[in-house]
């Protein structure tokens, strides 16, 4: 089972083919070799592993955060 992790892009370096994406505050150099769309900053990566798997919309990366929210806030 994979699990992926919302981020919102601050910063993309396309030569060194890496983002820094922000979650909970934290922020992550994460790999963009298997986006083939269009980044930019403000957009939001799914994260799985250290690399970004899939663009997604603001909507569902709000979704899934308040998810993992409810998930961290139980532990």
């Amino acid at each position: 089972m994979c699990l992926g992790l919302p981020g919102k892009i601050i910063e993309i370096n396309k030569d060194e083919g890496w983002a820094l994406v922000e979650a909970f505050g934290v922020g992550n150099k994460v790999g963009i070799a298997l986006i083939y769309e269009d980044i930019e900053p403000g957009d939001y990566l799914m994260v799985h592993a250290g690399e970004a798997i899939g663009r997604i919309n603001p909507e569902d990366a709000a979704a899934s955060l308040e998810l993992w929210e409810e998930i961290l806030n139980e532990s």
